[in-house]
């Protein structure tokens, strides 16, 4: 295999992003039909504390 000029690697940030919010929305969402609304927000604030706790840790 020859190693010369490689092309840059495609930026998939977008993507990944836009399927994260699909998959967060549809575990919400059975969440919701299975246990109800309670159940979402804890879920919700327990990953807003998750993400402050990492934010903090760099």
């Amino acid at each position: 295999m020859r190693r010369g000029i490689m092309p840059s690697a495609p930026d998939y940030t977008n993507a990944a992003l836009v399927m994260g919010l699909v998959n967060l929305l549809w575990v919400f969402i059975v969440l919701w039909a299975a246990f109800g609304l309670p159940a979402v927000l804890a879920a919700g604030f327990g990953l807003d504390r998750l993400i402050v706790w990492l934010a903090n840790r760099r």
